[in-house]
């Protein structure tokens, strides 16, 4: 995709995404683009649906938002470690203090609200990667899955400063009072963090563009989600009906 042969760090990084953006779900609207497809020709016949068709309804059911948003947040870290000086993410000794960068983060996102609040507009973009509908309510709030990858990086000796910036910032929104309460660090930030882990030094040679990091997670976001939007299409060829694409939440298994 990038035309650079991976390192270990990068494959693991890489894995990792590979299991974070296989699937939303049943519901996800990839999934259902795909199941779609496979409905509309008749799984009850399924020598009559077509899997090039499928695929196309998984790729037309992408977009800017469902998919293309995950460079909000790999453009949130690329100006927050603008002129850091940062060299290598993946050293904890970086010398970068987190912190201060947050504090910045912050302070720009406080102003930004408060100009847009100044203008009677209501039209205030959220931090990328931060807060989550569902873990939201306790005063110090966890995505369950960003604490796991937190953990597994940290059995392995991986070190990802835009990962620990993440929860430097979360910290800072509440104690600057911008946030009533600290927000999780929620998994886009996680997908964000990794990716750009992989991309920062080929970036700062001068080897990729920004606009090649926007379409480089994009592109990934599609080729990982292929894979489960394939699954989809198999499952729904063997257990699926004509003109339905609804799985039974009963029948919902997870893999971990």
């Amino acid at each position: 995709m990038l035309d650079f042969e991976p390192g270990r760090d990068d494959l693991f990084a890489f894995k990792t995404l590979v299991g974070l953006l296989l699937t939303n779900g049943p519901g996800a609207i990839s999934a259902q683009g795909a199941k779609g497809a496979v409905s509309a020709d008749g799984p009850e016949s399924p020598e009559r649906v077509q899997l090039n068709k499928a695929l196309v309804g998984f790729l037309s059911h992408t977009g800017y938002t469902h998919g293309g948003n995950g460079y909000e947040g790999v453009a949130f870290l690329i100006e927050a470690f603008r002129n850091s000086g940062l060299d290598d993410p993946a050293d904890p000794e970086h010398g970068v203090d987190l912190r201060a960068q947050a504090e910045r983060a912050v302070e720009r996102y406080a102003q930004y609200k408060a100009r847009q609040k100044s203008a009677g507009s209501l039209d205030i973009a959220k931090l990328p990667g931060v807060n989550h509908p569902v873990f939201k309510d306790r005063p110090v709030n966890h995505d369950p899955r960003e604490v796991f990858i937190a953990n597994l990086c940290e059995k392995r000796g991986d070190h990802n400063v835009f990962h620990a910036f993440y929860r430097e910032v979360v910290q800072a929104l509440f104690d600057a009072g911008v946030s009533r309460n600290v927000y999780c660090v929620n998994i886009d930030a996680v997908i964000a963090a990794l990716l750009l882990k992989m991309l920062w030094q080929p970036l700062q040679h001068g080897e990729l563009t920004e606009r090649d990091l926007e379409s480089a997670a994009f592109t990934i976001f599609l080729y990982l989600r292929m894979l489960g939007c394939a699954a989809e299409i198999d499952d729904h060829l063997n257990r699926g009906r004509n003109m339905d694409t609804r799985t039974p939440a009963s029948q919902c298994r997870f893999v971990a």
